[in-house]
């Protein structure tokens, strides 16, 4: 299936922070490189600026040092045409809204025409079919995420942005949105990048996974996963799947080193 979407090209990127009276390294020489459709998933220890390096590629927030580039265009560029799409832990609904009119405000929000149809693609796309008129009060943690992530979808981006949106769920509605975000990623080839603190959910969803440094934050490890899709529950019991994670959490505990290519078969 052709991919769509933006490549994205990190190269030597730097960012340090004021902080009482002090300064915090948050990033050095962090590279990141993710092809157009690519799915790439972020881990590291806590405080390893996983957050920042995203915030950095939503043009959120700009680098000391170091170049990101998204097909030609800047992170600044990429969110100003509405490019990039990004959903966070908190879902951050209008808890006045309906299912409908909260995916519907990122497109009021950039001066867009509403799309009912589209709105209403996005919708059964997942898994909220019956909800449309729905108050976030009315809602579960998952479905409320789902909002956030058809929200996060509603201006066709190339770039989609995800920072740990289901770390606060239990596993069960966890892994049920990992199989739903495996199927909406499959659907719209968006290139998608994931930061998560939970290997099993990186290595199950992502094309690769990088591992990065504590602060000041780089990537010392990439490790291919080549499981063939559509992933299902089964590959969660395979010897092959534990391999991959434990050799995944054998990186994360290294803490300096160069960055390394691991195929699927040396894991």
């Amino acid at each position: 299936m052709a991919r769509r979407g933006a490549p994205v090209d990190v190269v030597g990127v730097g960012r340090t922070f004021a902080l009482g009276g002090g300064e915090v390294e948050a990033l050095r020489g962090f590279d990141l490189h993710v092809p157009a459709g690519g799915f790439s998933a972020l881990i590291g220890p806590s405080g390893c600026g996983k957050s920042t390096a995203l915030r950095l590629v939503a043009g959120l927030d700009l680098p000391d040092e170091g170049t990101i580039d998204m097909d030609g265009a800047s992170p600044d560029q990429m969110r100003r045409g509405q490019r990039i799409g990004v959903a966070f832990q908190d879902p951050s609904l209008l808890p006045w809204r309906t299912v409908s009119t909260n995916i519907r405000l990122a497109l009021e929000l950039v001066g867009r025409r509403h799309d009912t149809a589209a709105v209403s693609d996005l919708i059964e796309l997942v898994g909220l079919q019956g909800f449309e008129k729905a108050r976030p009060a009315q809602l579960s943690g998952g479905m409320r995420q789902r909002v956030a992530i058809a929200r996060s979808l509603v201006t066709e981006p190339d770039l989609l942005l995800l920072d740990e949106p289901f770390g606060a769920l239990d596993a069960l509605t966890r892994q049920q949105l990992n199989d739903e975000l495996q199927r909406i990623w499959t659907a719209r080839g968006t290139t998608t990048i994931l930061v998560t603190h939970s290997i099993p959910e990186a290595v199950y969803v992502a094309d690769d996974v990088l591992v990065m440094s504590p602060r000041p934050g780089r990537v010392v490890a990439r490790h291919s996963i080549d499981f063939e899709r559509p992933r299902t529950r089964e590959l969660l019991l395979a010897d092959e799947f534990h391999a991959k994670v434990e050799a995944v959490s054998a990186s994360l505990h290294r803490s300096e080193g160069q960055v390394v290519q691991i195929e699927a078969d040396n894991s």
